[in-house]
């Protein structure tokens, strides 16, 4: 399984995006409050969307590549971004 996870700083911008996600039945989706590394203040956390897809074992396919490069302009269109380190 792959997870992938999309970044956002508005709770509505992740919750939008999980639910397009979800319609195209991709894979397991949720949406988080994420602390990312530095942030000390629980008002300046963002919002994760995390997407699971149990079809997927090798991020280096054609298939994973595909969702990545949508995943990152899904984020970048609501000034978040995909986190590749997940």
């Amino acid at each position: 399984m792959l997870t992938y996870l999309l970044v956002f700083p508005a709770r509505d911008d992740a919750e939008a995006v999980a639910a397009e996600i979800l319609e195209d039945e991709i894979g397991e989706v949720r949406v988080a409050r994420e602390a990312l590394a530095g942030e000390d203040d629980s008002e300046a956390h963002e919002w994760g969307v995390y997407v699971g897809v149990a079809t997927l074992d090798d991020a280096a396919s054609a298939p994973a590549r595909a969702l990545s490069e949508r995943f990152a302009t899904m984020a970048q269109e609501r000034d978040g971004w995909l986190d590749e380190g997940v």
